[in-house]
């Protein structure tokens, strides 16, 4: 599975790729008029490995746009537990938008996307493999509107949780 390249653009092309909410559901809308096909995704995206990569690689395959909401530091807080996030939103986002399979990134606060996802209603919406599909936030908004979910395996080996325990126990 080929990784998402790590190509930076330049700074105000990178920061332009960054979105307020409203501006993103103003994008999607205008996307969709074009007859592009908008692929969703979410997550908090605290520490980017290659299973980040490689999953966003393959979800940019799945149409023509690829949108990824980012949780904000307090909904990872809430989420995560405390000394998360490890980085702040901003600099989440703008790490999301330096790469290349990645169109816009948008900051979301609350605890899941569903909001988001109502408003948008993207063409694709994709999640990790780990999650059950009963579970999956949007999914039923998603298929009503005629688009569909996709789980994209998750690649072992790899999770943020995991490396930021490994960093704990390693400086203790």
């Amino acid at each position: 599975m080929p990784a998402c390249k790590k190509k930076v653009t330049n700074d105000r092309a990178m920061l332009g790729k960054i979105l307020t909410l409203n501006a993103a559901v103003e994008r999607v809308s205008e996307l969709k008029r074009e007859g592009k096909r908008v692929v969703f995704t979410n997550g908090c995206f605290d520490l980017i490995h290659p299973g980040h990569t490689r999953y966003l690689a393959e979800a940019r395959k799945l149409g023509d746009v690829l949108l990824v909401a980012v949780n904000s530091n307090r909904s990872v807080r809430e989420l995560k537990g405390p000394g998360r996030p490890v980085f702040p939103e901003n600099e989440r986002a703008e790490i999301l938008a330096a790469l290349a399979c990645v169109d816009y990134v948008t900051i979301f606060d609350e605890l899941t996307p569903g909001e988001i996802i109502a408003r948008m209603l993207p063409q694709v919406l994709v999640k990790g493999g780990n999650w059950p599909a009963d579970q999956i936030v949007g999914r039923e908004e998603v298929e009503t509107a005629g688009g569909k979910v996709v789980l994209i395996p998750v690649i072992a080996g790899y999770s943020t949780s995991s490396l930021v325990e490994a960093a704990a126990k390693a400086s203790s």
